[in-house]
């Protein structure tokens, strides 16, 4: 038995190891295919923290808190009990085999046993949690997802938790029989009870068993890393050690998600410098039109996905019933990395002799439908509402939405081949500076008739020195009806306040958010680059903007044309002012309408990109006379609007639109009005609110409001004044949105 165990566990520990050091060594070699990355290397003491944070603390995964409890349990019993693993070789040999310096310390006879025993309870917990989920449709996470491989992965832990518990009772049995005083409960607190079964076994044929169980538990172990090095596409197993150096190389060193500001289109490991652009290489790539476009970090962001389908389940267009799915996305550029790599690593002028299979696998185009044998559908790619859940709920740091802007913009500059929609935007931006493409001189026409003056840069202050703040207004702040109610209501609460702030007026363009997320980085590079001049000009310091787009492009991307801008949302702002007693909101009249019920919808742009979430809230809790009451998915895990990545100027034609799957949740919760902070979010909610109305399946009465708007109706009730404005029903949308 001794020697068929030894024989046993030496060749299949030889196999494994080396056909897991082969597949270790291909995942490296296809992760170098992709190209430079700048920007990831930097910091390494706070990268370092967050790595070990992350993974040691699994903070991202307790988003889920009983499945990521679960599965720290099993992750610190697959680091712990190697150890274990090393005594089941050295019992192969001597029975009674213990590791050196360690023994029989009775600390690590504790701690092996508790982690075992919880780790076994943990996988059983996970594995049912698999089951009960299923994934043969879309409403689970893990439709999708490779299962066998999960389950395997599943059955390996569990097969080898009951070998440790198996070997340590037969420790106990064998220690019993040489009166040892290490062989008590006190040793074996949780596996005593399984040595005594084998009381009256005599010693030789408890060394058999030892050697059967330790080889048992050999082979298993092994079989797991034969497997792994048989796929190296197996994210579910190979992602305890890609986790690693994928959290390490992240965006953010300091641990922030990769949203926010969008990375700068690159070329070479360098941002493509757009004001010497005629001095490019000519096949400079302008965004990702094939695999090999991608970072390698991109490409490591593939080969690490588990498959555990937590963005799945957050993604505000797979929950409508369109094709994009976060998950598969990942997935599909996996494999075809993987299986491209040997053709890109095969010498141009050998590309010839390869096989068929792998040839026609080269010649895949990226972005192409079915009958075009694409990696990603474009229906896939377009569906993106750019919201972030993705990234927010990657346990792993996949930095999902980069990829799919980089995809768009290969596809809008090179290809020209975008929804048909987007020319009236892409028109409008570069016509007129604004994506309604109304005229530039109509910027101001949101203050006209107000009571009070607005200041404008180069009319009346030469800069912006002479103010405190520069009110950003906004596109859709200066030409959308619902979001000019907006900026009045903001005007009037800075002018009620004291504050000194100036606006741009005609000075003013877009930010060229919708053009950078629709994919078009030159419009983007032209506005803004407009845009820093005249903050140059002006002297632009710090600015509040109404628009969750412009305050995130402002505050995240234009640091990449030089401007350093102190930016705050409205509702920052407000909450400051209101803190610091400047405004003062007033309790309605008893009897009154006002007296109502609040929610909030969290704009992505606000929220998930750029992590206010309080500001808002304080404010609508601080509103007398009126009740806050949360949607049941919010903050970090709030549903998208469907306005964001530039949708909110492309048709929804798949599946449930996602305004009005938001605003149903919003009127489940029986609010009389709806609240957010953003003025694309107000636009799709009031449209959705319509639809809501019209079906009978809302409130006539329930309105779509600003925080700001809301406020300002308790602060005037002060002054003994009506904000009709803030509560009169919001007129027909303008018919270019």
């Amino acid at each position: 038995m001794q020697t068929l165990a030894i024989v046993v566990s030496l060749v299949i520990t030889v196999v494994a190891v080396a056909l897991f050091a082969k597949a270790a060594g291909t995942i490296v070699g296809v992760v170098t295919i992709g190209q430079p990355v700048v920007g990831r290397t930097d910091q390494p003491r706070k990268r370092w923290v967050t790595m070990l944070k992350e993974t040691l603390g699994h903070t991202r995964m307790l988003q889920w808190s009983a499945v990521g409890a679960a599965h720290w349990f099993v992750f610190v019993g697959f680091g712990f009990l190697f150890f274990t693993l090393v005594t089941a070789y050295g019992q192969l040999v001597d029975p009674d085999f213990a590791i050196p310096l360690i023994g029989h310390w009775v600390v690590y006879d504790w701690v092996t046993e508790l982690i075992t025993w919880v780790m076994l309870f943990a996988i059983v917990a996970l594995a049912a949690y698999r089951v009960l989920k299923g994934s043969r449709t879309r409403g689970s996470r893990f439709f999708g997802s490779t299962m066998w491989q999960g389950y395997f992965v599943e059955f390996v832990v569990f097969a080898v938790g009951v070998c440790i518990v198996t070997l340590r009772g037969l420790e106990y049995a064998v220690g019993q029989l040489h009166n040892e005083d290490w062989a008590t409960t006190t040793h074996f607190p949780l596996t005593a009870w399984i040595g005594e079964t084998y009381a009256g076994v005599a010693e030789p044929d408890l060394h058999n068993v030892i050697w059967l169980v330790a080889m048992t538990k050999i082979v298993v172990s092994m079989a797991w890393a034969i497997v792994l090095g048989l796929n190296t596409t197996m994210g579910v197993a190979w992602h305890r050690f890609t986790a690693w150096p994928n959290i390490w190389f992240r965006r953010e060193a300091d641990g922030g998600t990769a949203l926010g500001g969008l990375q700068p289109m690159m070329a070479g490991g360098k941002p493509i410098d757009f004001e010497n652009i005629d001095e490019l290489d000519e096949d400079t790539a302008f965004g990702v039109g094939k695999v090999e476009d991608f970072t390698w970090k991109g490409i490591l962001d593939f080969s690490t996905c588990t498959e555990c389908g937590r963005c799945q389940s957050q993604c505000p267009a797979w929950a409508t019933e369109k094709p994009l799915s976060p998950k598969l996305f990942v997935l599909g550029l996996r494999d075809h990395a993987h299986a491209k790599a040997p053709y890109l690593q095969t010498a141009e002028e050998a590309r010839g002799d390869l096989p068929e299979e792998l040839q026609k696998e080269a010649d895949r185009p990226l972005i192409g439908d079915e009958a075009a044998y694409g990696v990603i559908d474009p229906d896939v790619l377009w569906s993106c509402t750019s919201c972030g859940a993705c990234v927010q709920q990657c346990p792993v740091d996949i930095e999902h939405v980069d990829h799919i802007m980089d995809m768009r913009r290969y596809q809008v500059l090179v290809e020209s081949n975008f929804p048909t929609e987007l020319n009236q935007l892409f028109k409008g931006l570069e016509n007129n500076g604004n994506p309604w493409n109304m005229a530039p001189n109509a910027r101001m026409d949101w203050a006209k008739d107000l009571p009070f003056e607005i200041k404008q840069v180069g009319t009346d202050v030469e800069t912006l020195d002479e103010v405190d703040w520069l009110f950003w207004v906004g596109c859709a702040g200066a030409y959308e009806d619902r979001a000019k109610k907006t900026t009045r209501a903001v005007a009037e609460l800075l002018t009620i306040a004291g504050i000194d702030f100036a606006v741009l007026g005609d000075g003013e363009t877009c930010t060229g958010d919708p053009a950078r997320r629709a994919g078009n980085e030159f419009v983007f590079q032209q506005l803004a680059m407009q845009n820093a001049e005249v903050f140059k000009e002006t002297k632009a310091k710090q600015v509040v903007s109404t628009c969750a787009h412009c305050f995130n492009t402002l505050k995240n991307e234009y640091g990449q044309l030089g401007v350093e801008l102190e930016v705050v949302h409205h509702t920052q702002l407000l909450n400051r002012l209101v803190r610091e007693g400047r405004l003062t909101p007033v309790a309605p009249d008893a009897g009154s309408v006002n007296g109502r019920t609040i929610t909030y919808h969290d704009p992505c742009y606000l929220g998930r990109h750029n992590q206010v979430y309080t500001p808002p809230r304080e404010l609508l809790e601080i509103i007398p006379g009126a009740e806050f009451k949360e949607m049941p998915r919010n903050s970090e895990k709030s549903f998208c609007c469907g306005a964001g990545g530039a949708r909110m100027w492309m048709e929804e034609k798949i599946g449930e639109r996602i305004n009005n799957n938001r605003t149903a949740e919003a009127v489940a919760t029986g609010a009389d009005q709806i609240a957010t902070g953003c003025p694309f979010c107000r636009v799709m909610l009031s449209d959705g609110l319509t639809a809501q109305q019209a079906a009978g399946q809302a409130r006539e009465e329930v309105a779509v409001l600003d925080v700001a708007q809301l406020l300002l109706e308790s602060v005037k009730r002060g002054d003994g004044g009506a904000a009709a404005e803030a509560t009169a029903a919001d007129p027909e949308p303008a018919p270019t949105t």
